[in-house]
Formats: C-alpha cells, sequence, structure tokens
C-alpha cells in the first residue's frame, strides 16, 4: 500500500485517535506522535492541569502552538479532539498529509468517556460531552479528508477500516478537496 507523508487521525475523546495511532503505526511501519504528550511537554504540566490553572481558551492556544510546530515524516500524528477549534491548527495539519477523521456517534462517545473530570479535555464550565460533540462534529467533517465510522468497532476492526480509506483510489481527489477546505 502506498501512503505518502503523514496521516493525522481527529475526532471526539473516546475515538481511538492514540489506541489507533499506536497500531496502524506499527502496522504501516510509521512513527507515532501523540500531541497531548507534546502538549505536557512544552507547557509542563498535565492537560487538566493547564485547563484547571489558566483555562479552556489559553488551552487551546498552547495545543494550537503545539500542533503548528510540529515537522514530521511518514508519522501517524494523534492531536487531542479540540485541534479543530483552532484553524491555524488545522490548516497546518492538513498541509502535513491526510486527516482521517475517527467518527463515532454522540452515544459511542458518552460510553467510552468515563473520566470526564481528569481527561483533560476542552470544555469551558458547564459544558457537557453532547455540547462538545454538537459543537466539533461538523468541525471534524470540514477539515477530514477522509471520514471513517468507528462505531462499534474493536481495535483491529478500525485499523483495518482505516487502511482501506487510505488505500483506496478515491484518494486521488484529497488535493481537490484540501483546495476547497483552505479557499
Amino acid at each position: 500500500m502506498e501512503i505518502v507523508d503523514n496521516i493525522i487521525l481527529i475526532g471526539m475523546p473516546g475515538s481511538g485517535k492514540s489506541s489507533v495511532g499506536v497500531v496502524l503505526a506499527k502496522a504501516l511501519g510509521y512513527s507515532f506522535l501523540d500531541v497531548d504528550l507534546v502538549i505536557q511537554e512544552r507547557e509542563g504540566a498535565l492537560l487538566q492541569e493547564i485547563l484547571d490553572r489558566r483555562g479552556m481558551e489559553a488551552f487551546l492556544d498552547a495545543e494550537s502552538r503545539a500542533i503548528q510546530a510540529l515537522s514530521c515524516r511518514r508519522t501517524v500524528i494523534a492531536p487531542g479532539g479540540s485541534c479543530v477549534c483552532r484553524e491555524q491548527a488545522m490548516a497546518h495539519l492538513q498541509g502535513l498529509g491526510t486527516v482521517v477523521y475517527l467518527a463515532l456517534s454522540l452515544k459511542e462517545v458518552e460510553g467510552r468517556i468515563h473520566n470526564l473530570a481528569t481527561r483533560g479535555i476542552a470544555m469551558a464550565p458547564g459544558q457537557t460531552i453532547s455540547d462538545v460533540y454538537r459543537y466539533r462534529e461538523p468541525l471534524y467533517r470540514r477539515y477530514a479528508h477522509l471520514t471513517v465510522s468507528a462505531d462499534g468497532q474493536s481495535l483491529a476492526e478500525t485499523v483495518e477500516t482505516v487502511k482501506q480509506a487510505l488505500a483506496a483510489p478515491e484518494r486521488a481527489d484529497i488535493n481537490k478537496k484540501k483546495d476547497v477546505i483552505n479557499s
């Protein structure tokens, strides 16, 4: 399978970006990069600490700076679910490679997230995961070159679905979609 440059997995918290990313990277012989870990290293604090001490907007700015500093090849990149909240961050990711949205239904997201208070999810005070989903879901679709449904799938099934989507002949139209998104 011929895959060029990087693969960027976006989606809601709990969609499997990191888990799928690690297995996909191994299967393709790529490196794996978890942007949440990059943010923690750059900021010297855990994600939840950044959110609690500095607030959501400062967190989103720190995340965007970390993403815009990325420079890599042949890497599966797993940014945080809030990466779509900053247009500059997404423009950089789109330039790095193919952006794949791991789509889940709200019901599936809610069933997968059990540590909401400590997970480091960028949410405004009083927001629910449902609110976050309704805001971000259209953004994931807007920025993705490919959308893969991960509902009801095992890790192995999702990895295989992503590999098949990346190998599909219609990938040739990705650059056309990039032009539409960036215009």
